[in-house]
């Protein structure tokens, strides 16, 4: 990666990631309500108490808006593809960031189907309430025809089976890195996570500013269901992490690859795949730090194309999501972002184009069987508490 890039996406991740009180980070699976220990998710925009319920934009096919309003995470596509799709189309592209699903539908709520925003990007799991609550435009699919280059796995997710409001915009899952000049033992799973942390790289450790991803990886150490509401195995998670784990942990950082791999600040830290590969490439010390996709379990993630109810400009939204994915585009975002994009054969492509570090990206068999998704449930409240009680214990 040249500098004057890395310099460009550092920039955007810590554009995207504001730090303000109980703030949520990315792809997390919270109910905006958890935070004031509330009711489930988008409780407030169910039927009838308040959602949306004006009429969502259609296109026919017809000519294209000047203009196109995209709502996504931040530094999240390729500024060729951007530049492109005006270039060719003619639309005017303007981008605005969000840094948690929290925030976006938080905007949408509030909005009632006049947000101006044309295509957002949210993570599975909340697609079902949104589509429920009236946040999203049904697809005109015969406007899709590049849907045929996506690889059927990442289509007829269970959140959306036909893809009727969404499409798989990237996805990714949740490891760990380590300074091997400082842990000389091989880690390889969430439990030898969790022991280093308490030993070689005590005082040196960071995990994600983020609920899911923390607690995910007590249950996914033990092998058990991270998604449980069960009482006796909250409450034990509780204990272990805010008392055994919170006094080592130096930083709760959701982007290590921004600062703490290339500046070296950290011997261990968890991190997304993507994050963690632009960490690697950005370090000019590769060689020192070890990427782990740990055992027994782990989370997968998938961001998706959508677009918003009442988008002012449906044909220009439909008209670019179809345009990310064409072969050429699809491999411009997996190179920038460094999440797989979900297009067939790419992980070949991607080889052929002689792409850096793609285990960190591309995953086989025995490793995707490791992943799993999250769901919403009533336990979002606990999960924050554990969170804000974790944090406070760590002074961090």
């Amino acid at each position: 990666m040249n500098d004057s890039r890395s310099a460009l996406r550092i920039l955007a991740h810590e554009k995207a990631v504001p730090i303000i009180a109980n703030e949520l980070s990315r792809r997390r699976f919270l109910s905006l309500a958890a935070l004031a220990g509330g009711t489930a998710v988008l409780a407030a925009c169910a039927p009838g108490g308040g959602g949306n319920t004006s009429p969502s934009s259609q296109a026919s096919g017809g000519a294209l808006e000047g203009s196109l309003s995209v709502y996504t995470w931040g530094d999240y596509d390729s500024p060729d593809v951007v530049k492109n799709f005006t270039s060719d189309l003619g639309p005017k592209v303007t981008l605005d960031s969000y840094s948690s699903n929290e925030e976006l539908i938080a905007k949408l709520i509030a909005a009632k189907g006049t947000s101006g925003f044309d295509i957002v990007v949210p993570t599975g799991v909340f697609i079902p309430q949104m589509i429920e609550n009236g946040l999203l435009t049904k697809f005109t699919k015969s406007l899709l025809p590049n849907l045929e280059n996506m690889d059927p796995a990442y289509l007829g997710r269970a959140w959306d089976p036909e893809n009727d409001y969404s499409v798989c915009k990237a996805w990714g899952t949740t490891g760990f890195v380590y300074d091997k000049t400082v842990i000389t033992r091989e880690l390889k799973t969430w439990n030898d996570f969790f022991d280093a942390a308490q030993n070689e790289a005590s005082g040196k450790t960071s995990m994600s500013d983020d609920p899911a991803g923390i607690i995910g990886a007590y249950f996914w150490a033990n092998d058990a269901d991270w998604n449980t509401q069960d009482t006796a195995q909250l409450d034990a998670c509780r204990s272990f992490l805010v008392e055994k784990i919170a006094p080592h942990i130096a930083a709760f950082d959701s982007y290590p690859g921004t600062n703490a791999i290339p500046q070296g600040t950290q011997v261990l830290m968890q991190a997304w795949n993507g994050d963690a590969r632009l960490g690697l490439l950005a370090s000019s010390e590769p060689e020192r730090w070890q990427w782990v996709l740990p055992g027994p379990q782990t989370e997968l993630w998938m961001d998706n194309w959508a677009i918003a109810a009442g988008a002012p400009h449906p044909e220009a939204a439909h008209a670019f999501i179809n345009f990310s994915m064409t072969p050429e585009n699809l491999m411009l975002n997996l190179d920038y972002i460094g999440y797989n994009v979900g297009g067939k054969d790419m992980e070949s492509a991607a080889e052929e184009a002689g792409l850096e570090l793609p285990e960190l990206i591309f995953f086989d068999e025995a490793q995707l069987a490791t992943m799993h998704e999250q769901t919403l449930n009533e336990s979002q409240t606990v999960r924050v508490e554990i969170w804000n009680e974790m944090k406070a214990a760590a002074g961090a």
